[in-house]
């Protein structure tokens, strides 16, 4: 049997050597770049800062997000400035100087800043229209004066703010979409939720209508994770907690 030469030995464990060396080491993988965003939800008795964060992942062109945290704003919602709403934007500062540095600076300029206002903003702009003009004005002021990028404030109507309330539900339930064994985004199958919302003065139900024929007019079409959904929310007035408490009350006067 012939000898391999001494020169190709050392060429071959040379080889080797390095080859064990590089596979070793894992290949450096460019992280996705994680953005985010904030939206104040503006309810009867107080505002919330939220902020959200994703990726570039997708499920059928629509974002994956997730909560990242929170900051309650000290003091009562936004509509009982209507009085003085110079005052407005003084109570969102605490909690727009945290956001501040719960979001890397370098990102401020491109995270996109919402305000949602709802019933009594809503209320307010039935019964006093000027009033909650002059309350939107001094909250764009104060969220434009933010490093972040604002988007607008606006009084959500009720079939959208009842809408996004059975997205979020759904969402969370992952009835839109879930994660395979592989760590994959895949259609997840189950059948929506519906969700049932109880307010100070009324109850309201939304649901998820199958037949596109059968949505009045109030609905609201939603394009989600690929699929069209058509959502209806049905109001029961008179049936709130307030409500509630007055029956409970009078019959314990009885």
């Amino acid at each position: 049997r012939e000898l391999l030469p001494p020169w190709l030995v050392i060429v071959a464990g040379l080889t080797g050597i390095v080859l064990l060396c590089v596979s070793t080491k894992d290949v450096p993988v460019a992280p996705l770049r994680t953005k985010y965003g904030i939206v104040l939800d503006a309810g009867p008795s107080r505002t919330i800062l939220f902020i959200y964060q994703w990726t570039a992942t997708e499920a059928n062109k629509t974002g994956v997000i997730r909560g990242c945290s929170s900051c309650p704003v000290q003091g009562l919602g936004v509509s009982n400035y209507s009085d003085s709403p110079q005052k407005v934007g003084k109570s969102l500062e605490p909690c727009l100087n945290w956001a501040q540095k719960e979001i890397p600076a370098e990102q401020h300029g491109q995270t996109p800043l919402y305000l949602g206002a709802t019933p009594s903003t809503r209320q307010l702009n039935l019964t006093h229209p000027t009033l909650s003009d002059g309350l939107l004005a001094a909250l764009t002021v104060a969220l434009k004066s933010s490093p972040f990028s604002f988007r607008g404030a606006q009084i959500l109507s009720s079939p959208d703010k009842e809408a996004f309330n059975w997205v979020a539900v759904n969402y969370v339930l992952e009835n839109f979409f879930k994660y395979d064994w592989q760590g994959q985004l895949v259609p997840s199958g189950k059948g929506m939720a519906g969700v049932l919302s109880v307010g100070g003065t009324s109850t309201r139900l939304t649901s998820h209508m199958e037949e596109e024929n059968q949505v009045p007019k109030e609905g609201v079409r939603l394009q989600l994770y690929g699929q069209m959904h058509n959502v209806y929310t049905r109001q029961c007035p008179c049936h709130g907690t307030d409500q509630l408490r007055r029956t409970l009350l009078s019959l314990l006067i009885q």
